[in-house]
């Protein structure tokens, strides 16, 4: 069996969007289950619309969320060069065999000696091909006129130039975007006039957002650049996760799954005809869970550069452990730390009239007492706390629900929230000494 070779072929044009990042991620996919490999080569001929930096982006950003390569323009390989504009003199050298062949003809600008070279398309022939996605696709060459393969600078044309990289490449697979079907058959023309053998195809459906609509790049409602999730805390594990769930779907029900069980797992047989709904919701979740995987260490220099664009003072890595410690439950995304801390201080404290109703009918009052007494002696680390907590619940044999949501209510006005402890330690001693106090006062002031 031919080994696995297929690629991931962007411009240098812009950022790595989510829609480019599949297509990578899937044809990385392929050649990861089948033991092949995955290229990484650029399509640079639309001069006009390259960028400065954009093929460093696309590279720098493919790299981020764990796509190894094996060969591309940075690293090299037997089939370079891996850039198309290194590579006219091999389009050039096969359109005029096209030339030669009268399968084209010169295509003159009027009044001037400049050509173009236009495909001749062969009349009355069905052109068909078993897609890897949709099954058998066919195409009649009626419906397709005269194309142009190279443009009268010198400059090939894509769906010439594809053909020709694919083949001296041994490219044996190629993933792509639905957008790409109605290319399919001008390149088959081109396979066919060569003798060549084409790669097997398969095209991805299209990526809709919430309302069922084609993700468009003026969709504001759905980040939609790679480089603006690292930007905001996304993890580049959650991100290589969610974007194989975009047209693709594991066996069983488990979606959060390792680089190594996905790779494991992928069969195209499981890639999906129907459009892949671009969830946030569904993202956010698996990158809280990714979140909460992190060591507290791992979480808490993740979370540095956040806190410091919000001008918070990272009063010690102690205090900066106990903040994530705190937060990490809560967090979608890694950004939402500076959120999250201005609630959470800047957060009132106040008594509504379920959470006051729960400490009347549980006669806490003792309770809060002598966590009072416990808590004004200890040294107010999160230990010290714990130890106030059971010592205060053996003192007034109080527990579960009654002793837990008790204290939280005493000390953070809420019934349900993260580790008390840890709470009460990030919030100080002469904050929450002053709450238990008027919490106390009021309760005295019912009975």
């Amino acid at each position: 069996m031919k080994k696995v070779r297929v690629r991931y072929a962007p411009s240098p044009t812009g950022l790595l969007h989510i829609g480019n990042a599949r297509s990578a991620l899937f044809n990385y996919l392929y050649a990861r289950h089948f033991g092949g490999d995955f290229i990484v080569r650029i399509e640079d001929t639309d001069v006009l619309r390259n960028v400065e930096g954009g093929e460093a982006s696309q590279l720098n950003y493919l790299n981020w969320l764990g796509l190894e390569w094996n060969e591309s323009p940075d690293k090299g390989g037997d089939f370079g060069p891996y850039r198309q504009l290194e590579r006219l003199d091999l389009y050039t050298k096969y359109a005029n065999e096209l030339l030669e062949k009268g399968l084209a003809y010169k295509d003159f600008r009027e009044d001037s000696e400049t050509y173009a070279i236009r495909f001749k398309v062969p009349s009355d022939v069905t052109y068909a091909f078993d897609d890897i996605v949709r099954g058998t696709l066919k195409f009649e060459s009626k419906d397709v006129e005269d194309w142009i393969i190279m443009k009268d600078n010198g400059i090939p044309t894509y769906n010439f130039a594809v053909v020709i990289d694919d083949h001296f490449m041994e490219i044996t697979h190629v993933l792509r975007g639905e957008e790409h079907i109605t290319n399919t058959p001008k390149q088959l023309m081109i396979y066919e006039a060569f003798n060549w053998q084409a790669p097997l195809f398969g095209h991805m459906t299209i990526i809709v957002n919430e309302e069922k609509k084609k993700l468009s790049k003026r969709d504001k409602n759905v980040i939609q650049f790679i480089s603006e999730y690292e930007k905001i805390g996304y993890l580049p594990e959650a991100m290589f996760n969610f974007i194989s769930l975009l047209g693709w779907s594991p066996q069983g029900n488990k979606e959060i799954l390792s680089k190594e069980n996905i790779i494991k797992q992928f069969d195209p047989k499981r890639l999906s005809k129907a459009p892949a709904m671009f969830d946030k919701d569904k993202l956010a979740f698996i990158n809280s869970k990714y979140i909460k995987k992190l060591t507290i260490e791992a979480l808490a220099e993740k979370s540095k550069i956040f806190l410091e664009e919000a001008n918070i003072e990272i009063k010690s890595q102690k205090w900066l452990e106990l903040l994530v410690t705190v937060f990490q439950d809560r967090m979608n995304y890694i950004g939402e730390i500076a959120e999250l801390y201005h609630a959470f201080f800047q957060h009132e404290f106040k008594l509504s009239d379920e959470t006051f109703q729960f400490l009347k009918e549980n006669n806490s009052l003792s309770l809060l007492e002598s966590f009072h007494n416990h808590l004004n002696v200890s040294d107010f680390q999160v230990e010290s706390i714990e130890d106030a907590i059971k010592q205060s619940g053996f003192d007034t044999e109080t527990k579960g629900k009654e002793l837990f949501m008790g204290l939280r209510i005493a000390t953070t006005g809420d019934m349900h929230g993260p580790s008390l402890p840890a709470s009460l330690a990030l919030l100080g001693k002469e904050k929450v000494m002053k709450r238990l106090a008027h919490t106390i006062d009021k309760l005295r002031g019912e009975s």
